[in-house]
């Protein structure tokens, strides 16, 4: 069932029009004219609008622009019996979700309100997701340490510059990555992330770069790389310190040249890719051992972002609380748990070698193993004792 807004200014199509969809199980309001059909779309919320084009006082062309200059997420069905080929098309244009003319097909009206409805709840459902996606990569937190992070990424996200992103494990550099690319001009492209800690070194070339079919023993097929993936968006390579160097000389190829070739082919391919990178290891020791490529090293990082521990800015443990407090509960269907002072004040006492990452499993942990209220007394029970207290 929808709830639906008709705009004619003709009585006996408004009845029609109700008559009809109320016995399809809609909900129906009825506006004679442009006015009296924004006042109600300003009370209401509706999931469709059947909107007449030309009317006395306002136009349909004008009642759409006024909805659109409010929101982009209802769809709009125009109807006219004056209807032509410019019209139609100005009319999609504009923003509306489909042109009908008079006098209507009934069963063609249904199917479109059928499929504007259907298009509305994919919309829905995608905002619901990027918002869920966007409050998994929130980088919580009001330091003075996190702040600094969330000013450089404010900087340097508008433009093309490389980033090399830094810290310990678990302190959450692939949010930084992400947040980057999420307030770049690539943001509607890819965001292909490749750990190259977790990829052998000899496969590691095949999963950056992709191959040819045959050019080596287990390669049956041809393989599109992850460069040739993120193609117009963000490639995100994880703790890059783990690279071999013959990757590394082909990852200081594609940023160089903008080009990179499959294994088992001489063929060039373009590559439009910002790259970001991130490591725990200290590059420069890396360097000196000969692990590290310095020119490498120095095309990388462009941008440099460090990533504070967990225990260098204790402050944020409350945000962090209230954060993941509301995260883990969602995920688990269970309701919000109160967490009282003395369980922020034993959380602060906790060396967090794991970071952010072993922060949130303790708070998931908490959550499981405990009832409604989480007190200093569970936190000191139920803490991984690889942790231990100061």
């Amino acid at each position: 069932m929808a709830k639906v807004l008709v705009i004619d200014d003709e009585k006996a199509i408004r009845n029609t029009l109700k008559e009809v969809l109320e016995y399809e199980k809609h909900e129906v309001d009825l506006a004679e004219n442009g006015p009296a059909a924004l006042e109600l779309f300003d009370e209401n919320r509706y999931d469709v609008i059947l909107c007449d084009i030309k009317m006395e006082k306002m136009d349909g062309i004008e009642v759409l622009e006024k909805i659109h200059e409010v929101t982009d997420d209802v769809p709009v069905i125009m109807i006219s019996g004056h209807g032509n080929i410019d019209t139609a098309v100005d009319a999609i244009k504009k923003g509306a979700f489909d042109f009908l003319e008079k006098p209507l097909d009934l069963n063609r009206l249904l199917i479109t309100m059928r499929n504007a409805m259907d298009k509305s709840n994919l919309i829905t459902q995608t905002k619901t997701l990027k918002k869920q996606v966007s409050k998994k990569f929130e980088i919580v937190g009001e330091s003075e340490a996190i702040v600094r992070v969330k000013e450089m990424i404010d900087r340097v996200a508008p433009t093309e510059a490389r980033v090399l992103i830094t810290g310990a494990n678990g302190t959450g550099k692939e949010l930084v990555a992400h947040q980057i690319h999420e307030k770049s001009s690539r943001s509607k492209g890819p965001f292909v992330e490749v750990n190259c800690a977790a990829i052998p070194s000899e496969l590691i070339e095949s999963e950056l770069f992709g191959h040819e079919k045959g050019s080596f023993t287990s390669a049956h097929k041809q393989r599109i790389g992850k460069f040739e993936q993120a193609n117009g968006g963000t490639i995100f390579l994880d703790e890059i310190g783990d690279m071999s160097l013959s990757a590394q000389a082909k990852v200081l190829r594609a940023l160089q040249e903008n080009k990179i070739s499959r294994v088992g082919s001489d063929k060039d391919i373009k590559v439009d890719v910002r790259v970001i990178a991130a490591t725990n290891k200290n590059i420069s020791y890396e360097i000196e051992k000969n692990n590290f490529r310095e020119d490498l090293y120095h095309r990388l990082s462009v941008i440099l972002i460090d990533v504070p521990k967990l225990n260098e800015r204790l402050e944020d443990i409350p945000l962090l609380t209230e954060h993941f407090n509301d995260i883990i509960c969602n995920e688990y269907g269970v309701s919000l748990r109160t967490i009282d002072e003395s369980a922020i004040k034993e959380l602060k006492k906790i060396e967090w070698t794991g970071n952010i990452r072993e922060f949130r499993n303790v708070l998931e942990r908490l959550i499981i193993l405990c009832h409604e209220k989480i007190a200093g007394k569970d936190v000191i029970s139920f803490a991984h004792p690889i942790s231990g207290n100061k």
